[in-house]
């Protein structure tokens, strides 16, 4: 044995550690060598000698011996393998080891480093890794540099941006990309590449480019097109390895499962945000002066400031901070002044959103409201950065569906319908955006706010509230939101449910793509090469495609330590469908024989092994006999051609033997089932050099044919492309063509990918120095062009001219064959193996063009700059030039987006241009345009309505390229929709009809044809009779195209003068003739049987009528044979009546129309409806002459109505906007005669409805008002006459301030003449209407405006105006015309100095002298009009049809007219109270409102100022003010149900409500004004036609609030006093005259029900508000409504649970509950005398009885007897014992009153009636427990009370000498028994028949046992009646009154009366008021109008607290009576 071997003998006993670090280098390499092996051996990662061997390697990766590195290198790579992710605790030191020593050093030392590098990574020990590579990128030395970017490069593509986390690596690449190495730098641009496909070319872009050169930048700009598709790991980690086999295991048993691969095969997006580091914006903009700029006046100033913030925010990633401040700023600045600084603020929000995200949620909850408040403004500018800031903050995750759900609730109630619609829109992007499970948790808020905002009146809100409910039935399915759309009608439910279908379209094939990206994907995969350099991305550098190779250190193998499980690949493979392999594996010959086996004789194998070429010959002779010979040739296949491939092999020189070979490999590819790919691979080679060799060509070619048979050309083209360029023999590239050409006449263009065929053409075949490899190139492209067409020259555009010629040539002798080009051979394979292009046109390759699509072009075309504009359209069609006019749809719809806009371009040239671009679009996408260009065809077509002869012709080559791309039939809809535009001109319908016609000359069949029938047909009654000749050429055309069965539906829908024109047409067309023959005969049989006039609606909405839904109907063609069957129709129709209006509903249609001002032709769909219309309210005969073409039937028609005028008035009303409608038809066309009778039948119409006193409704004004104006300026000037005598009639009849509006818009016509006619009209107003418009006078300044048009006519007309306005307003006219020129203003001058003249001429005084005169006079004699204007009566007698709503009640205002004069309310308005009240009282509904703002504007002042003067002035009038406003209320409801605004009653309900909501102006209301408002309101509130009214249920909602304030603030016993008087039934005249036939009966029940409500709000507060009211009234108004009644009345109204009588009873109840016994002391306005006694009083017995059984009394008011007499015949015992208990229950709740300092004085009193009142009582016994302090106190107090009394002074002046002593013991025995205790309460109360009635108000129960107090009544009067209460342990009878303690009560009554007269002699003398002395029983007393409350004025003694006065405020008004002595003596 050596000393060296020796040596390693002795060494293998040492530890590891010293044999690692042996100083002998080869005992260092046997021990490396030797932990490896050990590695390799362990299976389990948890060995402990794992453990052991980690910290040694970090020394020796480091070794200085290079071998002895590398063994150190494949030992760590097996440690590596066996161990597990607790290994990567030792990663950090060995990375840094390996980086310093081992990147150096030998390639496969470095190869071996990067390897265990990516065992790392594998082992999640991803940042340790990364921080070697920080310090290896910093290496000095290039070498070392480069391995590690290519590590970096290796891990990110293995292992995925997942991984290996991007945001390292970026940080890494800026310092490499100015690397001085070259090789440095092409790795860094490699790593960049490779992050582009994990992360985005965007993400990385934006991070990066900014940090480059800028040919750094260029190179990559150029590289970064090649990086196509996503990536996806190839590798896993060895966690998720470990996890594979258990899914293995699973998938044997449950069958396939998704795999951790198949799970995570989308990679994970990354987001830029978490790649970039976060900036601090707050130090700088500190700096920035911004705090001080946003505080400027200037509004730039405070912009820039603001574009500061936004420039700063604008950082991928902001550093939190504290944003509290500037937020508050930006929400003020949202509402800036100026919209810029707005705008800029809008964005700064946008961009902290972007920047914070989840930092800024708070703030952006917090300025969330502002932002979607901000939504109304309507700038575009505004509105778009409003919606990029919502969406901004909400892809930020600032904000969540969960957060915003009040805030949207909020919006969506906004008044403006834009907020509302772009909320819901947000919200469906939100939704949309948003994940399932936050849509499924918060659907249930969102759901009823979309469906409230399905009823909206706004079209848009209804439609994206549809949307939003679509985006949620999206995500989250339907049934979740069944329960809420139960509520939806049917046509809504369609709607959604085709929306929702709709989303389930698109996604489809989304889901279905996403289904095959696996596969797809996987393919990818398998052709991919590897890379191992990160330079190797770069273009050019990519290795040549080969077989995938498997590193010995690789990760393919699944688990190291998992060695037994073998089969786990194989069982895995089976799972997923793995693509075919196409790339074949090296075989060696022993393998292919061994292989072989038995198939083929051994001799032949040996024999083609064998040197002699007969041999060799003879052995592939018998070969080929042998495999014909084969049955199962299919399992053989790949075999048999290794064999041929190696044996003899593509060396073979011998031809024969070669063309044996050749045959056999052709009979194999067409015999066997599927030939795979791989065996074409291992042939292909050898196959084309073979073609080169004239010998064996055609045999050579004959196969490549087959194996195109076989696997399809596309895969053989592919490949041969590369083996033809590559190849060094130039004959096999020539050939090769010379084949191809043939193979694409075989098999056609389908199979090809025809952009590389192309490529290789121009790249290669055309290139070549070769002249026959050029002359069979362009023979290969000849044959292309015959299948694909001229497009593709535009690929070959660049070739050299000479080419150029040559290929056109070639396109001759190959035409273009399009569809007949059929290929003469299929593919045998299976479709879906083969990646088929459609064939044809579009099989050309389409670029994908959306990259060039930059937001910066599509900015450039919004450009204000006209070049820049022009530059950008110029640029599209460069981008469409490079892309060879081929491209894909993919991001074009933005570019369509910003194409439309340009079509509106005020620049011609720029639209013209714009149209060629469209057009030029079109036909490079093809008909994928349609989908993508949203509509743009339609804008296209608008363009024909220039009148530029040039911009038409544009736009028809427009529609010529658009026609080439998509078929006609697809262009119809939008056509259809262009012909009935109005604003095409007559020159642009001709154009487009010929065009149509030259299209539809080329057709022989087109049945989409019919639908411009219609179209073509309205445009034969066109003005311009080129449009009509056009239109002629077009039907002919049309109904030549379409079917018979299509033209006869389509004539069926249609009606009136186009039909006949069709029919007319169609005589040539004979075969129709029948059927149209047949169905007149039809419709001229008699029609009686018709009875029902409005037959089902058709399904496309045209209503049949009957009998009458013939096409024939109106036909009305020319000769004797229409007339005779006309005249046979009216005489079958005289009999029925002229007018349908029974099934005629008014309301409904103005419901539908739209009101507005300007006037706009009517559309083809409104002219549809008013024939549908017409028909169906009209007689057949009317009808159909009023729509005739011929004008001479429409004077006909005229003519019967005009007769049917005087005796068919009402019908005519009923149907009026019908017939207004046609008048605007007729006013819209050109006839003179026509038009003439119409403006001689309309004044009569006019008169008519003056005399049935009839007013045109706000829906038939905006009918036909907006015509009237516009048109009346005609050119011919007896039609103006007529039509300026019409306005000024319908001025007069209606009101003018509703038709001033109209008169208003028409001074912005663009007509002169009607602008002349509008000023004249404005002067007619003011003259003799200038009352009624005064709050509109701000118009004049319109007028005004005027004086500076050029026109002279109209400058006349507007000073004139102006004139007559000086004459009635004088010099304040100056208020009204605006801001003037010096030179207006001195014309104006002039003008007025003229008039001035004019007027002293006339004697008609000083302008505006009238005017003040009269306001004077009607101040000074306001009670004369008032005399004079006495209230019309409101009841008119009942209209004729219960379903029309008539407009009456206008004699009213005609009166108003009349008696005040006109310039009563002042164009200034009122100046003081007094004016501004009398202008409320007499003034007109629309005066009165200047009269009632100043009445708010005083109250307003008084209100902030209550201490003040003016107030108490303010006071005086109140009841003046409410009077007049309760009288105005309904003349104001009255005019706005006329039609008119609903303005005036806004303003009376705002002002009662401003008087109301103070309670001393509400308290000083008096009760006769109470009664009248309370009644007015409560009728309006139940009137039905409230709700019809403008704004109607605000109305409602107003009247409810403010009825709630009077309740509230009003007086509380006139309340009481006024709703118990108001249960008696009203007074009919009271009610206002409504359209339903209801009873009287039934309507005071109504009323009775809401007194009813306002009584029980009152009671409810009773408790709190007892010493507020005046009990003695109340209990006098309760008396009086029950003796009204009398007791049968009530005994019969019990039994029917009558509402009013359960109400007073409920009342009394609550009040005797409070007041307990002490209610009898409150009688004085009761007489109580009176015989037979008054039914109140037994009420009051019986509820005390029975609140004492149940033991409800109330402390604060007990005492007293329970009866009227001192004892009781049955029982005296049980009577004086409940009289004792009740006085006793009293007495303890008074001394209870004295004992608290605040009710002593109260409480003293109260015992001092009780002294009087009960003399025998000794109150000192009750207070034996007392200390004899209180007792004294008690006897003091009631001694003053005695003084005070005598004085005549009452409580509330009672001073309080000092505060009670507390010395009363409250727990006294003494006092416990003194309430009456009963030991089961609720027997008792069962006992005594206690029925509960409650109400829905928790009210206490009203009380019905009449039979009791009726009892208690006969009996008194000597009846005997059986026991009513039913009490059978105590069985007792009420059996009459006697005369003891009321006695008692009526002598102190007297005495008390008789003292107030002795002191008060001029008590008689005060004013009385009579209550209610035509009762039965004549019983009679006055009490004052009002009680004189001296007491309130009283001061407070020093030192004294004063009494509590609402407390005291009922006692006194009792107290003050009695001493007034205005009660009669009883």
């Amino acid at each position: 044995m050596s000393e060296e071997e020796k040596l390693l003998k002795d060494a293998k006993k040492l530890p590891w550690e010293d044999r690692l670090l042996h100083k002998n280098w080869k005992v260092r390499n046997e021990a490396n060598i030797d932990l490896a092996s050990v590695c390799d051996s362990i299976t389990d990662p948890k060995d402990s000698r794992l453990r052991d061997f980690g910290p040694l390697f970090k020394k020796t990766v480091t070794d200085s011996n290079a071998p002895v590195q590398e063994k150190a290198l494949d030992a760590l790579i097996a440690f590596l393998r066996a161990a597990d992710a607790d290994a990567a605790r030792y990663a950090k030191e060995i990375c840094d080891a390996i980086v310093s020593k081992c990147l150096t050093g030998r390639p496969k030392t470095v190869e071996k480093a990067q390897a265990a590098f990516m065992l790392w990574v594998e082992l999640e020990a991803v940042d340790a890794f990364l921080d070697a590579m920080e310090k290896g990128i910093k290496n000095k030395v290039a070498k070392a540099v480069v391995p590690a970017v290519d590590v970096m490069f290796q891990a990110l593509s293995d292992f995925g941006a997942k991984i290996v986390p991007p945001k390292r690596i970026l940080k890494m690449l800026p310092e490499l990309f100015d690397h001085q190495d070259q090789n440095v730098r092409a790795s860094s641009k490699g790593l960049t590449l490779e992050l582009c496909r994990w992360i985005g070319k965007d993400p990385v872009k934006s991070i990066l480019f900014e940090k480059m050169r800028d040919t750094m930048k260029k190179e990559l700009e150029a590289e970064l097109v090649n990086v196509t598709g996503t990536a996806k790991p190839s590798r896993k980690i060895r966690s998720e390895q470990d996890k594979e086999p258990e899914q293995e295991a699973m998938s044997e048993v449950v069958g396939p499962v998704p795999t951790a691969e198949s799970s995570t095969d989308a990679p994970p997006e990354i987001d830029e945000y978490e790649l970039v580091d976060p900036v601090d914006i707050l130090t700088p903009l500190e700096k920035s002066g911004f705090w001080d700029g946003v505080k400027a006046t200037k509004w730039s100033e405070r912009k820039d400031a603001v574009a500061e913030l936004t420039k700063f925010a604008s950082t991928k990633r902001i550093a939190p901070g504290d944003f509290t401040e500037v937020c508050r700023t930006l929400k003020k600045l949202i509402t800036d002044v100026n919209i810029a600084v707005a705008v800029e603020a809008i964005q700064a929000i946008g961009n902290l959103a972007s920047g914070l995200r989840l930092h800024f949620s708070g703030s952006s909850r917090f300025l969330l409201p502002v932002l979607l408040e901000k939504l109304k403004e309507k700038k575009p500018t505004l509105m778009e950065s409003l919606t990029q800031t919502l969406q901004a903050m909400h892809r930020a995750g600032c904000l969540n569906l969960v957060d915003i759900v009040e805030d949207v609730r909020t919006a969506t109630k906004n008044k403006v319908p834009l907020v509302r619609s772009l909320t819901l829109n947000w919200v469906t992007f939100c939704t949309e955006t948003s994940n399932k499970a936050v849509v499924l948790k918060v659907h249930k808020d969102y759901v009823p706010i979309f469906m409230e905002c399905l009823n909206d009146m706004t079209p848009e809100v209804r439609d994206a509230a549809f949307s939003a409910l679509a985006a949620i039935a999206k995500l989250v399915g339907m049934r979740p939101l069944e329960r809420s759309l139960e509520k939806l009608d049917d046509v809504r439910r369609k709607k959604l449910s085709e929306m929702i279908m709709g989303h389930e379209v698109v996604l489809v094939p989304v889901q279905t793509s996403g289904g095959s990206v696996p596969s797809l994907e996987l393919q990818a995969s398998e052709g991919a090469f590897v890379r191992k350099s990160a330079a190797s991305m770069l273009t050019g550098k990519r290795p040549v495609q080969a077989a995938p190779v498997i590193k010995k250190g690789g990760s393919i193998k699944s688990g190291a330590n998992k060695k037994s499980d073998g089969t786990g690949q194989l069982k895995s493979s089976k799972t997923i469908e793995a693509p075919e392999d196409v790339e074949p594996a090296e075989m060696g010959l022993e393998e292919i024989e061994r292989r072989l086996g038995s198939l083929l004789q051994l001799e032949i194998i040996s024999q083609l092994k064998s040197t002699i070429w007969k041999e060799r010959l003879e052995a592939i002779s018998l070969l080929k006999q042998q495999v014909e010979g084969l049955q199962e040739l299919d399992q053989s296949v790949e075999i048999l051609i290794r064999l041929l491939c190696a044996l003899p092999g593509w060396s073979e020189k011998n031809v024969q033997v070669q063309q044996q070979v050749i045959e056999v490999i052709t009979y194999i590819a067409s015999t066997v089932t599927k030939f795979p790919k791989k065996c074409v691979v291992l042939c292909l080679l050898g196959i084309s050099e073979r073609v080169a060799d004239i010998k064996t060509r055609a045999h050579a070619m004959k196969c490549l044919t087959t194996f195109c048979e076989a696997v399809g050309p596309g895969f053989i083209f592919e490949r041969i492309y590369k083996i033809m360029k590559e190849h060094k023999n130039p004959k096999v590239l020539s050939e090769g063509i010379v084949w191809m050409v043939s193979a694409v006449e075989d098999f056609g263009v389908s199979h090809l990918k025809l952009k590389d065929l192309i490529d290789f053409c121009k790249e290669t075949g055309l290139q070549s120095s070769a002249a026959a490899t050029r002359n069979a190139t362009i023979k290969l492209l000849g044959v292309v062009h015959k299948f694909v067409g001229p497009d593709i020259k535009g690929f070959l555009a660049d070739v050299k001219p000479a080419l150029l010629s040559a290929l056109d040539t070639e396109y001759e002798k190959n035409p273009f064959e399009g569809a007949s080009a059929v290929p003469k051979k299929t593919v045998r394979a299976s479709e879906s193996n083969l990646s088929v292009t459609v064939g044809g046109l579009d099989s050309l390759p389409r670029e994908d063009i959306s990259g060039k699509i930059t937001p910066t072009l599509l900015k450039s075309l919004e450009s204000p700059d006209w070049k820049v504009r022009l530059e950008s359209i110029e640029a599209v069609t460069k981008i469409l030039e490079e892309a060879n006019k081929r491209i894909q749809p993919t991001g074009t719809v933005e570019l369509f987006g910003a194409l439309r806009g340009r079509l509106s371009d005020s620049n011609k040239n720029l639209v013209m241009a714009t149209l060629t671009t469209i057009g030029s679009v079109a036909t490079a996408m093809g008909p994928a345009v349609e989908k993508s260009s949203k509509g743009i065809l339609s804008d296209v077509l608008k363009c024909l309505g220039d009148n530029k002869k040039h911009m038409r012709e544009c736009t028809l080559n427009a529609l010529d390229s658009w026609l080439g791309a998509v078929h006609l039939d697809k262009m119809v809809p939008c056509i259809t929709l262009a012909l009935t535009d109005t604003k095409l001109g007559a020159e642009g319908r001709k154009d487009l009809f010929d065009w149509l016609s030259k299209q539809l000359a080329g057709v022989s069949d087109f049945s989409d044809a019919v639908y411009l029938l219609k179209p073509a047909c309205s445009a034969m009654t066109d003005k311009s009779s080129d449009v009509r000749k056009a239109a002629e050429t077009c039907i002919n055309e049309i109904l030549r195209v379409s079917g018979q069965e299509t033209i006869e539906k389509i004539l069926k829908d249609m009606h009136g003068p186009a039909l006949a024109l069709v029919v007319e047409r169609l005589k040539p067309y004979g075969a129709f003739q029948e059927s149209f023959e047949s169905a007149k005969v039809m419709s001229v049989g008699p029609t009686s049987k018709s009875s029902s006039r409005v037959g089902k609606s058709t399904s496309n909405g045209v209503m049949k009528h009957g009998n009458r839904t013939m096409p024939s109907r109106a036909i009305v063609t020319k000769g004797s044979k229409t007339e005779s069957v006309t005249s046979v129709q009216d005489i079958a129709v005289q009999s029925h009546a002229l007018f349908y209006v029974k099934d005629s509903n008014k309301e409904d249609r103005e419901r539908m129309v739209v009101r507005r001002f300007k006037f706009e032709e009517p559309r083809l769909e409104q002219i549809q409806d008013l024939e549908n219309d017409m028909m169906r309210y009209l007689r057949e005969d009317l009808h159909r002459r009023l729509l005739s073409t011929d004008f001479k039937k429409q004077v006909e028609g005229l003519e019967m109505l005009q007769k049917a005028l005087p005796s068919l008035a009402k019908e005519i009303i009923e149907v009026l906007d019908v017939l207004l409608r046609w008048f605007v038809l007729q006013f819209c066309k050109s006839n003179t005669t026509c038009l003439l009778k119409v403006l001689e039948f309309l004044p009569e119409l006019f008169d008519t409805l003056k005399d049935e006193a009839y007013s045109l409704t706000e829906s038939e004004a905006a009918i036909f008002l907006p015509c009237l104006i516009e048109k009346s300026g005609h050119n011919i000037e007896k039609v103006r006459e007529k039509m300026r005598e019409l306005t000024k009639q319908i001025v007069t009849i209606c009101s003018a301030s509703k038709s001033f509006p109209y008169i208003l818009e028409g001074l912005r016509s663009k007509n002169n003449r009607t602008r002349i006619e509008c000023v004249d009209l404005v002067g007619f107003i003011i003259d003799h209407h200038g009352a009624e418009i005064s709050g509109q006078l701000k118009s004049l300044q319109i007028v005004a405006s005027l004086t500076a048009e050029r026109d002279g006519e109209i400058r006349k007309a507007a000073l004139n105006t102006l004139a007559l306005g000086y004459k009635i307003l004088g010099e304040d006219i100056w208020r009204y015309v605006g801001k003037l020129t010096d030179a207006q203003k001195s014309m104006l001058d002039d003008r007025f100095k003229w008039k001035v003249r004019e007027m002293e001429k006339k004697k008609e005084g000083r302008p505006g002298e009238a005017r003040a005169a009269l306001r004077r006079s009607v101040r000074e004699n306001s009670s004369d009009v008032a005399e004079q204007s006495g209230e019309v009566s409101r009841s008119v007698s009942g209209p004729i049809y219960s379903s029309y709503r008539k407009n009456y009640g206008h004699s009213e205002l005609q009166m108003d007219r009349q008696l005040v004069p006109q310039s009563l309310a002042g164009v200034n308005g009122p100046t003081d109270w007094n004016e501004a009240l009398d202008i409320i009282s007499f003034g007109s509904p629309e005066q009165s409102v200047e009269g009632m703002k100043v009445v708010c504007h005083e109250l307003a002042q008084a209100t902030s100022d209550p201490d003040g003067s003016a107030m108490d002035e303010l006071v005086k009038d109140s009841d003046r003010l409410v009077s007049c406003l309760a009288n105005k209320v309904a003349k104001t409801f009255d005019f706005s149900l006329t039609g008119a605004s609903s303005r005036s009653c806004k303003y009376v309900l705002n002002t009662l409500m401003q008087t109301f909501q103070n309670k001393r102006l509400a308290h000083a209301v008096k009760e006769s004004t109470l009664d009248s408002l309370i009644t007015e309101l409560l009728l309006w509130l139940l009137d039905e036609r409230v709700p019809h009214m403008d704004d109607g249920s605000q109305l409602l909602k107003a009247l409810n609030v403010l009825m709630l304030k009077i309740l509230d603030n009003a007086d509380r016993t006139s309340s009481f006093v006024v709703l118990i008087n108001l249960l008696r039934p009203l007074d009919p005249s009271r009610w206002p005259s409504l359209a339903s036939n209801e009873s009287f009966a039934s309507r005071n029940q109504k009323f009775s029900d809401l007194v009813v409500k306002c009584l029980i709000k009152l009671t409810k507060v009773l408790q709190s508000t007892i010493y507020e009211v005046d009990l003695d009234r109340i209990l006098q108004s309760i008396h009086l409504y029950l003796q009204d009644l009398g007791m049968e009345e009530i005994r019969r109204r019990a039994g029917a649970d009558d509402k009013p009588l359960r109400m007073v009873k409920t009342v009394l109840h609550e009040l005797v509950k409070l007041r307990g016994a002490a209610i009898k002391g409150h009688l004085s306005m009761v007489p109580i005398d009176m015989k037979p006694q008054p039914i109140i009083l037994a009420y009051i017995d019986l509820n005390l009885e029975t609140l004492a059984a149940a033991r409800m009394l109330t402390s604060s008011g007990p005492g007293g007897q329970t009866h009227w007499g001192d004892s009781v015949a049955n029982n005296p015992s049980s009577g004086t014992h409940s009289a004792d208990a009740q006085l006793k229950q009293e007495l303890a709740a008074i001394f209870k009153k004295i004992g608290d300092k605040q009710t002593c004085t109260i409480g003293l009193y109260e015992l001092y009636r009780i002294t009087q009142l009960y003399p025998k009582v000794d109150i000192f016994s009750q207070l034996q427990n007392a200390s004899e302090a209180f007792r004294t106190y008690i006897r003091d107090g009631l001694a003053q009370m005695e003084k005070n009394a005598a004085a005549g002074r009452t409580p509330a002046s009672l001073p309080m000498p000092t505060p009670p002593p507390v010395a009363l013991t409250i727990s006294s025995p003494d006092f416990t028994p003194l309430s009456p205790v009963h030991t089961n309460a609720l027997n008792d109360a069962k006992s005594l028949n206690v029925k509960s009635d409650p109400t829905n108000f928790n009210l206490p129960p009203s009380y019905s046992e009449d039979s009791r107090a009726i009892n208690a009544l006969t009996s008194s009067r000597g009846f005997t009646s059986e026991n009513s209460l039913g009490d059978q342990r105590n069985e007792r009878f009420i059996t009459g009154v006697t005369s003891g303690t009321l006695d008692a009560i009526r002598e102190r009554m007297r005495s008390m009366q008789l003292a107030a007269a002795a002191g008060n002699p001029d008590a008689g003398s005060r004013p009385l008021m009579s209550m209610n002395d035509s009762l039965n029983h004549g019983f009679s007393s006055q009490i004052p109008h009002a009680s004189d409350r001296s007491g309130a004025e009283n001061t407070v003694q020093s030192g004294v607290l004063p009494m509590d006065e609402k407390a005291l405020s009922g006692l006194q008004a009792r107290m003050e009576r009695l001493k007034s002595g205005a009660i009669e003596h009883l």
